[in-house]
């Protein structure tokens, strides 16, 4: 599956990332990694018997090393790329290593701008529920093991398949599940139809023998299958077979009806199938409860595009009625939340009350024509209630001086907002 001895990850601590690496390491490679600032998940990598590095100096690429993975996240210019290209060492993306992976392997591929994560990881529950063990690779951390991995020993791989850049294009699909398709990364791809085209160059790489899966009535999914010569299924007749679920929301059900679709092509037992998405305990941040402040009912989400938040906050409705809820929003990026505005203001002015963080750049640099300020001043107009923060500390205060109240607090966004959901419950 892998013929290098020693792979060495640029950017280890990225949730793609150390999940190939702990797939690398559970397949008898030797892996190293660096990061350029310490986490969570390098203390569990080096728990886990895998030499992780807080600073990316040349130094770290050992002799010993025959390969690299790195993110595109780091800047060409990084010293340990810089070392590996002097030396001629092969260099892979993390999205064209997984390419090299699938290329040998039977490959079911998880696209879409929503729902990937939680439909991978129930996927990978159904597997291990019908004595399967494929190889996954989770966009999180798996509720039941607390890994972004889950082990397997057969010849087949299942895994996110990343619209941003067209990364998906480097895997080699033998099926594909569609979860939907809208406008993201706007940063990157021009419109809708372009995001659509790079949709439809994947399809068009499932062969004959192969599936597609997918909501065929979606007006934003039904060009993207033209020129598609493998089998398409349609989710929707799968609707009503799904359980009730532990996990929130509506969306899940949909996400559960590709997943009862994929087990049925498959051949897996039905019983066991559901049963498995009946017993489904979620991933890390996508509606995560995290615990109790006080009075109040502590979650977080990675939700960061409108229709994320929209499918959170109808889940809590449905969930918790009127009892009140309290958004706390760190959007992400500069271009998403310009391209978005509008959607954002009116999706978050269904929630009662509304803590604003500063936008998280992530990989784009300073934009003063768009801010938390203004995305704040409109919402104030259609009634709710918004309080400014500039960092952590002032959310904390705010919500702390909620806390006496009933009621859900949510921290939202792709950033590190997370870090005020888990230091309110005490897991920091």
């Amino acid at each position: 599956m892998i013929s290098y001895k020693h792979i060495h990850f640029i950017g280890i601590g990225g949730i793609g990332m150390s999940a190939l690496a702990r797939m690398c390491k559970a397949h008898g490679v030797i892996v190293s990694g660096s990061d350029s600032s310490d986490s969570a998940i390098l203390h569990d990598l080096a728990h886990e018997g895998i030499t992780t590095y807080t600073s990316q100096v040349r130094e770290n690429i050992s002799p010993s090393v025959d390969c690299i993975v790195y993110t595109l996240a780091i800047d060409n210019l990084n010293e340990e790329l810089t070392e590996a290209r002097l030396h001629k060492v092969p260099l892979f993306t993390y999205a064209q290593m997984l390419g090299e992976i699938s290329k040998n392997m039977y490959t079911i591929a998880v696209a879409g701008t929503h729902g990937k994560t939680t439909t991978t990881a129930m996927i990978a529950d159904v597997c291990v529920k019908n004595d399967r063990t494929p190889h996954v690779i989770v966009g999180s951390l798996l509720a039941k093991t607390g890994s972004n991995y889950v082990f397997g020993t057969e010849d087949m791989f299942v895994v996110e398949a990343c619209e941003y850049k067209r990364s998906f294009l480097n895997l080699n699909p033998n099926a594909l599940i569609i979860t939907n398709i809208e406008e993201d990364h706007l940063d990157y791809y021009h419109d809708l139809a372009d995001i659509q085209d790079a949709f439809r160059n994947l399809v068009q790489k499932v062969p004959a023998d192969g599936f597609v899966i997918c909501d065929t009535s979606d007006e934003k999914i039904i060009p993207v299958l033209t020129g598609c010569v493998a089998s398409i299924i349609d989710s929707k007749s799968y609707v009503q077979d799904v359980p009730a679920l532990t996990v929130l929301g509506d969306h899940n059900v949909l996400n559960a009806s590709l997943v009862l679709a994929l087990s049925d092509e498959l051949k897996y037992n039905n019983q066991k199938s559901r049963q498995a998405l009946a017993d489904f305990k979620g991933t890390w941040r996508r509606l995560e409860y995290k615990g109790e402040y006080n009075s109040l009912r502590i979650y977080d989400d990675y939700a960061h595009h409108p229709t994320e938040i929209r499918a959170g906050i109808a889940a809590f409705r449905k969930q918790y009625g009127d009892t009140p809820l309290t958004i706390v929003f760190q959007p992400h990026l500069y271009s998403r939340t310009k391209e978005h505005f509008d959607d954002f203001v009116e999706v978050l002015s269904a929630a009662d009350r509304i803590v604003l963080l500063p936008i998280y750049a992530a990989r784009e640099l300073y934009d003063e024509t768009v801010s938390s300020q203004m995305l704040g001043d409109a919402i104030v107009l259609r009634g709710v209630t918004v309080e400014y923060c500039a960092d952590f500390e002032c959310a904390l205060e705010v919500i702390r001086s909620l806390s006496s109240i009933p009621g859900i607090v949510v921290t939202v966004g792709a950033g590190d907002v997370f870090k005020i959901a888990d230091t309110l419950v005490n897991k920091i």
